[in-house]
């Protein structure tokens, strides 16, 4: 018998445990007194047949045969083999702790499971739906390229994101990341994740108009709130924004930095679920956000909210 997991919502909970998959058939097996006090003493553990016999007080040969019931059942396995003056004795043991009963086969993504976070991604919908990513990444190629001839620096950071995500959905059948030089939004208009600044995420260049709080152009590089007039120059500066794609009905999700710091920070707003703590289903949605050294490694660790 091959033993799989039971899973148990206790609340907003989910628990687990090993547990055997038998069948009705099977099943039928333990309503007999004697098979079943023989499955609860071999759960707890390994016994000998005498042992078995003398314990629940009833013949050695009438625990033999309940026991090969209980082996063509799956139920038992043979623990050791021992040879005693010139026999070879048997000790059973049960084959899991837990049995659990099938009465079909309509067996379902266990990701399902996980709905009760379901309050803290309503951002992420249309990005996922329902248990399926719906989306692909985009991060900025590691060849010079663009403008500014870069090379991305940041873009390893969405692997922390993804691993985020995949707490709640599973990926697509095709590849679900692709380099900016590889993408074009008007021939593949999908929702789309944009990982990295303008100068290595040329996606993020093309929509930075439509941004909420734009990157300016100008040496050195700043972000310019259009709501509150505010500049940010600091490396550890970056946006978390959520808005349509332009000239598509799709969405974008951008988490972008001045530099490669501050689109570290964008995601580990994302992942702490602070970026998304006041989103109310608006259009279009952003949050300036400031990474900080918090445990004075000299690496961005924390996250604050700036507007």
């Amino acid at each position: 018998m091959k033993n799989d997991h039971y899973v148990l919502r206790r609340g907003n909970k989910l628990e687990y445990c090993e547990a055997g998959l038998i069948t009705p058939e099977n099943a039928l097996l333990l309503s007999h007194p004697i098979r079943l006090q023989i499955l609860r003493l071999l759960a707890k553990r390994e016994m000998y047949p005498a042992e078995i016999a003398s314990t629940i007080g009833v013949h050695e040969q009438k625990v033999y045969y309940h026991i090969r019931q209980l082996m063509n059942a799956g139920m038992l396995t043979i623990y050791e083999r021992s040879e005693i003056r010139g026999t070879v004795a048997k000790r059973y043991k049960a084959t899991s702790l837990n049995f659990c009963l099938s009465l079909g086969g309509e067996w379902q993504n266990a990701r399902k499971l996980l709905s009760t976070k379901k309050e803290k991604l309503s951002y992420l919908s249309p990005f996922i739906e329902g248990t399926e990513f719906n989306s692909t990444f985009v991060v900025g190629s590691p060849d010079p390229h663009g403008p500014h001839k870069a090379r991305a620096r940041d873009s390893h950071y969405a692997v922390e994101l993804a691993l985020f995500l995949g707490n709640y959905c599973s990926t697509k059948s095709h590849f679900s990341t692709m380099l900016d030089v590889d993408m074009n939004m008007k021939t593949d208009p999908g929702n789309l994740i944009l990982v990295g600044g303008p100068v290595t995420n040329l996606l993020v260049d093309s929509v930075n108009k439509a941004l909420p709080v734009r990157f300016s152009k100008k040496k050195p590089w700043e972000l310019v709130s259009s709501t509150t007039g505010k500049k940010y120059t600091e490396e550890t500066t970056g946006i978390v924004a959520r808005i349509p794609n332009p000239g598509s009905d799709s969405l974008l999700l951008v988490l972008a930095g001045i530099r490669a710091a501050g689109t570290k920070s964008a995601v580990l707003a994302v992942t702490t679920n602070k970026a998304f703590k006041d989103f109310k289903g608006e259009e279009s949605y952003c949050r300036v956000v400031n990474g900080f050294d918090l445990d004075g490694d000299g690496r961005v660790d924390n996250v604050e909210i700036l507007e």
